[in-house]
């Protein structure tokens, strides 16, 4: 990985996310690099994944077809259902022999009544044997009746357990396409899952090959140096500051492309509120002498090249918004170069200038230049301290076996170091600020 992209990437980290950077432990460097390497080995290979997208697409394909053939299934079943389907000729019967007992006991009803008008109607001077007769002919259509009855009673039953055959057919049809269409779904959805997985494995591994095209092959080394001059630390409030930032070339050899980084880190007294909003840095050099607002990956190019011994200055603007709070904060730099060969390197050292905030109106008193205050890039190397500094600007210096114990704080810059390399060492940023207040300098 590129220099240029693993500092950018730590300013914006330090910046925008230091107390993560402060809540980290020295057991993350000791736990961090066996996950990687247990995640990395329970991976599915990109040509796993292509065999699970080729299973899916097949799966899915299959299940669209059981779809489309369940639907056409349920419209015959459906249209059946209504005309030649067994159970529909069934429920057809069924309701025609209800029909016909329906009728049946009507007659028979008709009959009774009938029997009991003809009843009623014989005369006074009817014989025994006519009045016998009448009587009989209503019992009879009394009986027969009765028997209608029950017969309508059975064949209304018949024709409701057809209808109910006919409509439990028709909901079990369409059930059994609802889980075709279940099945269809779940089945799209895994192959949308597996071609993500796909589509993200070739793009990691794509990300992977052009950091590895760029190569891990740059090198932090003395021979190229930077320095900052001109910045007090005492800054006060609705002020702006001019001060100098010069880029050595220490080599014997040529350096093609220069590029700088530089940016600012600052909390109020309590150290927890981020107070970045009020500080507005500027940048101009011999090349680009029109004022540029540093950007948010914090980098200044265009510095090279430089010959052997032969320096580069930027100008540096950093303008405080009247209602910047008192507090604490660093300006931090560092700068690497490219060769058209390929080859390419960096400073050892992330270099930190500390300095007071104080609140506007107020008397900064006996100021001088900030000085550097250095923390060693894995590898360089560096396994000493030194002691921490003050509110003067005093340097402190961390290496890759310091401690910051004696100010309150941990040996989480060197810890995290060791874990991620260039990428978060720009957090120390939040721990000097952090180191600061503990220590009360901003009484």
């Amino acid at each position: 990985m590129k220099i240029r992209r693993a500092l950018a990437t730590a300013v914006a980290l330090a910046v925008t996310t230091p107390a993560a950077l402060l809540a980290v432990s020295p057991a993350y460097a000791d736990t961090k690099p066996v996950t990687q390497t247990q995640e990395k080995k329970s991976k599915p290979t990109i040509k796993e994944l292509e065999a699970a997208v080729a299973k899916a697409k097949e799966a899915y394909e299959k299940a669209a077809q059981a779809k489309a053939d369940g639907h056409a299934e349920l419209q015959k079943t459906l249209d059946e259902l209504n005309s030649t389907h067994p159970l529909a000729v069934a429920e057809a019967a069924a309701k025609q022999a209800a029909k016909d007992a329906g009728a049946a006991k009507t007659a028979a009803d008709q009959a009774v009544t009938d029997a009991k008008a003809a009843l009623e109607a014989l005369p006074k001077d009817a014989t025994a044997e006519q009045r016998a007769a009448a009587e009989t002919a209503v019992a009879e259509a009394e009986a027969a009746a009765a028997s209608a009855a029950t017969a309508k009673t059975t064949a209304d039953t018949k024709a409701t357990e057809a209808r109910t055959a006919v409509d439990d057919a028709r909901v079990a049809a369409v059930r059994a396409l609802s889980v075709l269409d279940k099945a269809a779904d779940d089945a799209l959805a895994a192959k949308i899952a597996a071609e993500a997985a796909l589509a993200q494995a070739i793009k990691e591994a794509e990300e992977e090959e052009e950091e590895e095209g760029e190569g891990d092959v740059c090198e932090f080394e003395d021979d190229l140096s930077a320095e900052v001059t001109g910045l007090p630390n005492k800054l006060v409030a609705g002020t702006t500051t001019n001060f100098t930032l010069r880029v050595t070339n220490g080599s014997d050899q040529r350096m093609d492309e220069i590029n700088a980084y530089t940016g600012v880190f600052a909390t109020d007294k309590s150290g927890i509120r981020e107070t970045g909003k009020f500080f507005h840095l500027q940048w101009s050099t011999k090349s680009s002498p029109k004022w540029q607002n540093a950007d948010e990956e914090h980098y200044i190019d265009g510095l090279g090249p430089l010959k052997p011994g032969g320096h580069a200055d930027v100008k540096l603007r950093l303008t405080l918004d009247q209602a910047t709070p008192a507090g604490n904060g660093v300006a931090f730099i560092a700068a690497d170069f490219y060769n058209e060969a390929g080859d390419c390197g960096g400073m050892t050292d992330l270099d930190m200038y500390e300095f007071d905030v104080k609140a506007a109106g107020s008397k900064p008193g006996t100021t001088e230049d900030a000085k550097p205050s250095k923390t060693t890039k894995p590898g360089a190397g560096n396994t000493g301290t030194t002691p921490q500094g003050s509110s003067s600007g005093t340097p402190a210096q961390t290496g890759t076996g310091g401690s910051l114990a004696a100010t309150g704080s941990s040996s989480a810059t060197s810890s995290i170091a060791l874990a991620s390399g260039t990428a978060v060492l720009l957090g120390a940023a939040a721990v000097f600020v952090a180191r600061r207040r503990k220590a009360g300098s901003n009484a």
